[in-house]
């Protein structure tokens, strides 16, 4: 099975002004799309090529070529569903309710999200996450995500330097807090919270 690019699930446009067609077209259509060319390089002529990317990502070790590509896929391809047009401020229902349990507020899950992002040192990720029936937030570097740790991703950000800093510099503070405010897709969060 090859692997393939997938397209946004909205216009390169639709995320302005919070994130730009620029940034899209450079993080979409330049990064992401290397690492599923990466990825299909690695596996040609291999029985691994027709596993899924999950699969994938369970059967090689982090840090690893084929784990590293088909993890960054996985992510990326996350990633854009974490975000929507109109998307951001509180989430409602079911999850703002377990976000109050886990957390104590909405406003302390924000600062704990925002922490995670903001300190991972160099490229990586923050994952709002079930982790054993409870929410709670994490971070990971590089490629590294919450499946490989038994966790159930809800929702993510990234933060290597080519998601934000066309638009934001070096501002990641910014970015993260446009994220949470203008962008974050609760819909999806919720959808994963009660597939889970």
């Amino acid at each position: 099975m090859t692997i393939s690019l997938p397209d946004l699930p909205y216009a390169k446009n639709a995320l302005e002004p919070h994130i730009s067609a620029e940034t899209l077209e450079f993080h979409h259509g330049k990064h992401h799309n290397a690492y599923v060319t990466n990825l299909n390089k690695l596996l040609e002529g291999k029985p691994d090529a027709r596993k899924s990317l999950e699969d994938l990502i369970r059967d090689y070790d982090v840090g690893t070529p084929v784990f590293n590509n088909a993890a960054q896929v996985w992510n990326h391809i996350f990633y854009w569903s974490s975000m929507r047009p109109g998307g951001g401020g509180e989430p409602k229902g079911e999850l703002f309710d377990a976000i109050k349990r886990d957390f104590g507020s909405f406003d302390r899950f924000k600062e704990e999200f925002s922490a995670a992002a903001t300190s991972q040192f160099g490229s990586g990720w923050a994952w709002l996450v079930l982790d054993k029936g409870k929410l709670a937030v994490t971070k990971t570097s590089n490629a590294d995500l919450p499946m490989k740790h038994g966790q159930t991703a809800l929702l993510t950000i990234d933060v290597w330097e080519h998601a934000y800093y066309i638009d934001f510099r070096n501002q990641r503070p910014k970015y993260v807090e446009t994220f949470l405010a203008s962008l974050a897709n609760w819909e999806l969060a919720t959808m994963n919270l009660k597939g889970a």
